[in-house]
């Protein structure tokens, strides 16, 4: 027994100094933030210096414009280089080179887009100075990969990973893949298309219900086409292979009100875009302050400037307008030629390159990727055997991003130098994709509001609209030009004295241009204008109630239909009636310490399946979303519309009242599977907590609760605190995993009071103190400032770089 323990105490000690050794390789990452000699090879005007507040922000200080860029680009890498990495390996379709076969469709399919290609081609239509600006942060990144001292971030050495050279069509790459994640009219398109084979023309335009208030639409009845497409294309499959559609209602809040609204009697802005929560953030603030002026805001790893920020004189904030600026059309392949399909005119040759991808453990796979006069062949990604060209149809994709003029680039740059309404509507006018609701404030008093972006005209006998694939043989679905710049949406010191955007509509019926039909419900907006109203005057501390918001118009909204329905005479769960009772008195507030939202939640999760799987089939999966308009329709029964409760895979007359009640026995049953049969301890926060997954190491249980973020959190997918799940997910159906990717408020009166919230941290680097430091305050919706005032953001410094030429 002696000699037991004498062995189990040395397999212990050998483990604790192994896992030591891994810890103190670890430690050695973490990049060194307090250097006042770090030597580069840029020329510089001047030494930059970089100041980091004590929450890790960096102040960028610097005598040209471009060493500004040059610092950003430095700090980026410093703190974010595996997001960097990762973020261009996807932009270029090179995931399958680091991490192998799995991820070798994503790489096919952006490959057939060719993001990173039009990236590298719109480089050439920006402005000079905006090239220099692109190139003085890639020799940021760069000066770090060759300045630093310690090993390269874990990932890199669990990954064999050694960064190459940072270049400017890398920033530009991963732009567009952001106007990518913001741009969702594909799926929907694609959705129809397969939704023809189950449900009749009228059953989709059910289906996809218009916005609140508008005409419903109708479209071309094409589904004897479509349902030869889908059947020759096996559309379920090369959904599969595609990447995830956008989340239902895909967007954010931002609002501006004027002067005599506010306490100080400057105006007051508020912003917080919705994205898919990571570890770490998407966003990363910084501070760069040159001869220029000062901008201070938020920034993307791997893209230089202050995407949502302030300058000196001026702040801004975005959501997602959500425009229809992407086509799927249906090419005929000419019968007598497979390599040409049919135009209007005729027959033209496919245009066709080889690219090479590198898949680890596997070797090299090419690909031939096929364009028409439309764009890309997507439907080559998962089939490139003659099957396709038996079928005679291929489907090809339009997008205003995968234009060679893409000038984005030029107005995210130009936004630090912006003084006014006018130099602000001017710098837009090189805007392209994706396009967005920008409010607009300065400290001369004005708001205002623009919808930038470059947006196809239909045209007027185009009786799809853009909502549904079209034959690419027939001149009237092709684009007629892009909506005049003088004529995209836009408001200057509206009367009313405020501008609010939730992506719901923002263009009256009256507005001569088509931009959308699929804008996000309303709930949102509406109840930001409703706390709106409720004051006379608002201050930052009001904004920032408005932003933790988590009253649910949604719930208010349905739950009165299903509390309507009586219980089951039978029920499996005896607490049903309890269940429904602490309903009956619930307001729609998603707190995270209460029962109510989950017992809502599930029964409503429950009954969207009871209600829509049997029409659906084997795509309900796929297309399981909240769908709150259609539920209420068919809840309502409009338009006869109570025929969707029928049972059509039985045959049984189920009515609405039936599923209601069965679905919250249902749900029941599975809320006490997950969290115990005592309804009183359910706590919404416990099921619908923040799920920041780590890229890739979330998949790897022993390392994902050290790189996961992961927090209670209130709110839902319909609350100005918003937080979206996945009703697919069975093993997370309520984890919140799309939500306020951070939080800004802009001080008019003072803009160093300017406050800021990130949902993890400023670093990429899980040992290092800031990164998660951020993310208890941001699920209560506390804030930081960020000041541009040296005697401000120098108190408690956590650290001080110097860069200078060697």
């Amino acid at each position: 027994m002696r000699w037991v323990f004498r062995l189990f105490t040395l397999l212990l000690f050998m483990l604790a100094a192994a896992a030591g050794a891994v810890y103190f390789v670890a430690r050695s990452s973490l990049p060194d933030t307090d250097s006042l000699d770090v030597r580069v090879g840029r020329p510089l005007v001047a030494p930059v210096e970089i100041i980091r507040d004590r929450h890790a922000v960096p102040h960028i200080r610097a005598a040209s414009r471009d060493d500004t860029a040059f610092g950003l680009g430095y700090v980026h890498a410093q703190d974010r280089l595996w997001q960097m990495e990762i973020n261009r390996r996807i932009a270029a379709g090179r995931l399958a080179e680091a991490f192998g076969p799995d991820v070798l469709e994503t790489d096919k399919f952006l490959r057939t887009l060719g993001i990173r290609r039009q990236a590298a081609a719109s480089f050439a239509a920006l402005k000079p100075e905006t090239q220099t600006y692109l190139q003085a942060y890639a020799d940021g990144v760069n000066a770090f990969l060759s300045a630093r001292r310690g090993l390269l971030p874990p990932e890199f050495l669990a990954f064999d990973i050694t960064p190459e050279p940072w270049v400017p069509a890398d920033s530009l790459g991963w732009l567009k893949m952001m106007a990518w994640d913001l741009s969702g009219n594909w799926g929907s398109e694609f959705a129809r298309l397969g939704l023809a084979r189950r449900l009749t023309r009228p059953q989709i335009e059910e289906f996809f219900p218009p916005y609140p208030g508008d005409a419903p639409i109708s479209l071309a009845d094409l589904s004897g086409l479509y349902r030869q497409v889908a059947a020759a294309i096996n559309i379920d499959r090369l959904a599969a292979s595609l990447p995830p559609q956008p989340p239902e209602g895909i967007g954010s809040n931002n609002w501006v009100i004027g002067g005599r609204h506010t306490v100080t009697g400057a105006p007051l802005l508020a912003n917080d875009p919705h994205l898919g929560l990571s570890s770490p953030s998407l966003w990363y603030f910084a501070h760069m302050a040159s001869p220029h002026g000062d901008v201070v805001g938020a920034t993307l790893p791997g893209i230089p400037g202050v995407i949502l920020g302030r300058n000196n004189f001026i702040a801004w904030g975005f959501t997602n307008t959500g425009p229809d600026t992407q086509d799927i059309y249906i090419e005929r392949i000419a019968p007598d030629n497979p390599a040409h399909y049919i135009t209007p005119t005729g027959s033209a040759a496919f245009t066709e390159r080889v690219e090479t991808i590198k898949v680890r453990g596997r070797g090299n796979v090419d690909i031939t990727v096929r364009e028409t006069r439309h764009g890309p062949v997507i439907s080559d990604v998962y089939d490139r055997a003659g099957k396709l060209l038996d079928s005679g149809y291929v489907l090809s994709f339009a997008w205003t991003a995968l234009r060679d003029d893409d000038t984005t680039a030029d107005a995210i740059v130009g936004m630090d130098t912006v003084g006014n309404w006018p130099a602000f509507v001017d710098n837009f006018r090189r805007y392209v994709t994706p396009q967005q609701n920008i409010v607009y404030a300065d400290r001369n008093g004005n708001i205002g509001f623009l919808a930038p972006g470059l947006i196809p005209v239909r045209k007027p006998d185009n009786d799809l609209k853009g909502l549904a694939p079209a034959p690419g043989w027939d001149d009237r679905y092709d684009w007629a030009g892009f909506i005049p710049y003088e004529d995209l949406p836009r408001s200057y010191n509206p009367s009313s004295g405020m501008v609010v955007t939730a992506n719901n509509k923002i263009v009256p019926d009256s507005y001569p241009f088509f931009l959308t039909s699929e804008w996000a419900e309303p709930y949102r907006a509406r109840r930001i204008e409703h706390l709106l109203k409720e004051r006379s005057v608002h201050s930052v501390e009001s904004f920032k109630q408005i932003q933790g918001d988590v009253v649910s118009l949604m719930a208010a909204d349905l739950l009165p239909l299903m509390l309507a329905a009586p219980l089951k005479t039978a029920p499996q769960n005896p607490e049903i009636t309890n269940g429904r009772d602490l309903l009956t008195g619930w307001d729609g507030t998603m707190a995270a310490g209460r029962p109510e939202p989950l017992i809502f939640a599930a029964w409503y999760r429950e009954l969207t399946r009871l209600v829509l799987a049997d029409e659906l089939g084997d795509a309900f999966t796929s297309l399981w979303r909240f769908r709150p308009l259609l539920m209420k329709n068919i809840l309502s029964d409009t338009g006869g519309q109570a025929r969707w409760c029928h049972n059509v895979a039985t045959g049984r007359q189920t009515t609405c009242a039936d599923l209601i009640s069965e679905a919250l026995d249902l749900a029941l049953s599975d809320l006490k599977a997950r969290y115990g049969s005592d309804l009183g301890r359910w706590r919404w926060g416990d099921a619908h907590y923040a799920d920041a997954q780590h890229r890739p190491f979330s998949r790897v249980p022993v390392l994902k609760s050290l790189f996961e973020v992961s927090i209670p959190t209130p709110g839902d997918a319909y609350t100005v605190d918003v937080g979206r799940s996945d009703p697919a997910d069975e093993t997370a159906p309520y984890a919140n995993r799309h939500a306020p990717s951070l939080r800004a408020i802009y001080d008019l009166a003072d803009l160093n009071r300017s406050q800021f919230i990130l949902s993890t941290g400023q670093s990429g680097h899980p040992l290092s103190p800031y990164y998660r430091d951020q993310a208890a305050a941001w699920a209560d919706v506390q804030y930081i400032p960020i000041s541009a005032n040296p005697a401000e953001y120098e108190a408690g410094a956590s650290g001080r770089l110097i860069l200078s030429r060697r």
